[in-house]
């Protein structure tokens, strides 16, 4: 799938799609933070205005001259098209995350925070104009129905879907549907030379925000949180109390790419980790109407024992209040990139003709008094380009590309320095890694080589690989030299010309990926993180930093 060009790592599945650290994240990433850092519980809007007289006259101007347009203007027009634009117009100019949602885009919207939908249940790409299986669900009606890896969807209901430009969009329309409906698929399966008709029932289908839980040790712990949608708290739960009789002693959560989603569910997981009456956000808005302060109240799962959180320039709202609040009470050290800096709530308005707006009432504050907000005093445009300058001043490289003004400077519960000013800084810089990252290597994710690859190679090798372990495959699987130029020739039989030195210098990230691909689709997708997680940057100084000594020396007394 291509929601994002170039390099998205994981396929589709009728959800949407989630961030990655291969992704080009920018131009997604605010589009989520918009959707993002919505406070429940607060109070029901109320219509009301300082200056009643204004705002009458504003409305009267605005209906006056659209009545005028529609009217009398030489070409027709669309009054309620127009209607939306200024709207969005208008909110421009309050800050980035005040955003209108037309009705017809509600919905696609809101899916994002919901933890499960109705659909069958299969993660697929687009390769070369053709939909192709990566990965039935486990349990889920495609599976049950028997679809398999590398299945090539030619029809859905009788509606050719292959070599039409079908869109990822376009698909998750066509899989979704009512639970208990059936929809019926056409199959050209690997080995047959025939098409075969697959009918699939639609169920209920869980939308995971917790990605992934697995034990990376007998003692260290590593859960990724996607998102902080309305199952997430829930999945967490679940998935650390799975951990803890596994054993676990020390815990490792990756926030990277998360670009929020609903407060509580964020501060109901921090009250895991902090022990007593603490306070974990509060937020301050305009009189004391949105005013509003959140306390550690429970006794939590997991208040003792060693703690790092990963964060980057992905993690975003919501994400950064549970990061901050660990980080200002000593309770996790913080290991990644400075996070994004989203620190406005919006409170959601359900408006007359199903549209939404979004409209910002506060602003968040770690225990410390730290705005987690960055600065958009530049407007829309700046704002929007604020995560490239980073890029070009060097910040994503060099920690000492980063400057905060001393009038930003907090303490943490054990006097340690931290600072606002925009996004949580991390205790232990990692800098991103692209040399790697070569043209070719971009050229070959771009037109989905590399996943295609590692499918055929599954299919070709699915009774060898039955027959291992993961633990077996993990510890002796590698992709050779053969292997790698297997796909160079691939590639350029596709229209990539061979590049000795692109692979040479993406060689290692290549090998990487391809027995990760591999192993998602013979083992699942915890089997896919974990070969990731072994060649990631970030990752490798967490596990150090958390099997470290020291590490609890520098917080203080942590987890007490």
């Amino acid at each position: 799938m291509n929601i994002e060009p170039n390099d998205s790592p994981l396929p589709a599945s009728e959800p949407a799609p989630r961030n990655s650290r291969w992704q080009v994240r920018q131009p997604l990433l605010l589009a989520l933070a918009l959707t993002c850092g919505i406070l429940l519980g607060a109070n029901p809007f109320r219509p009301s205005s300082q200056n009643p007289d204004l705002t009458a006259r504003g409305y009267l101007k605005f209906k006056e001259i659209l009545s005028y347009v529609d009217r009398d203007y030489v070409d027709s027009v669309n009054a309620e098209e127009l209607s939306d634009y200024a709207i969005s117009r208008m909110l421009e100019r309050l800050d980035p995350h005040s955003v209108f949602i037309p009705a017809k885009q509600q919905q696609q919207a809101s899916s994002f925070l919901q933890s499960d939908y109705d659909g069958i249940g299969v993660e697929f790409n687009l390769f070369r104009d053709t939909v192709t299986v990566v990965a039935p669900l486990s349990d889920g009606p495609a599976e049950r129905a028997g679809l398999q890896p590398g299945d090539r969807i030619l029809a859905v209901n009788g509606q050719r879907v292959s070599g039409v430009h079908t869109t990822t969009e376009q698909m998750f329309s066509k899989l979704r549907g009512p639970r208990g409906s059936a929809v019926l698929l056409q199959i050209l399966r690997r080995g047959q030379a025939r098409p075969i008709n697959v009918q699939v029932a639609r169920n209920r289908i869980s939308n995971a925000s917790v990605d992934v839980a697995y034990m990376v040790d007998n003692q260290t712990g590593y859960i990724k949180v996607s998102r902080f949608a309305s199952g997430t708290y829930d999945e967490f739960k679940s998935a650390l109390g799975d951990l803890r009789r596994q054993g676990l002693g020390r815990l490792i959560l990756d926030l990277r790419g998360n670009p929020g989603g609903y407060l509580d569910r964020a501060t109901k997981m921090a009250d895991e980790f902090i022990g007593g009456t603490k306070k974990i956000v509060y937020t301050d808005g305009k009189g004391d109407q949105y005013d509003t302060q959140t306390f550690s109240r429970v006794v939590g799962e997991f208040e003792e024992g060693a703690l790092v959180v990963l964060v980057d320039e992905g993690s975003a709202s919501a994400a950064e209040v549970l990061a901050g609040a660990l980080q200002d009470h000593d309770r996790a050290l913080l290991v990644g990139r400075r996070t994004f800096g989203k620190g406005l709530v919006q409170q959601p308005i359900a408006l007359n003709d199903g549209s939404e707006l979004r409209l910002t009432i506060a602003r968040y504050y770690t225990p410390s008094g730290r705005s987690i907000q960055k600065s958009y005093r530049g407007g829309l445009a700046a704002y929007e380009q604020e995560l490239q300058n980073r890029q070009r001043h060097g910040e994503f490289f060099h920690a000492d590309s980063i400057h905060f003004a001393d009038s930003l400077r907090y303490r943490t519960a054990h006097g340690r320095t931290v600072y606002g000013g925009g996004g949580i800084m991390p205790d232990l810089f990692v800098p991103r890694d692209t040399t790697a990252f070569s043209p070719y290597y971009t050229r070959l994710q771009s037109l989905n080589l590399v996943r295609e690859f590692a499918l055929s190679y599954y299919q070709e090798h699915k009774a060898e690989l039955d027959g291992l372990r993961f633990e077996q495959f993990n510890q002796s699987f590698r992709i050779s030299d053969v292997q790698l130029q297997q796909l160079a020739a691939k590639a350029a039989r596709d229209g990539v010309p061979q590049n000795a030195a692109g692979m040479q210098r993406s060689a290692t990230l290549l090998r990487n990926q391809l027995k990760a691909l591999i192993a998602r689709s013979a083992y699942g997708k915890s089997a896919y993180y974990q070969v990731l997680n072994q060649e990631d940057a970030e990752m490798q100084q967490a596990l150090r930093a958390i099997q470290e000594p020291g590490t609890t020396a520098m917080l203080g007394l942590l987890g007490k």
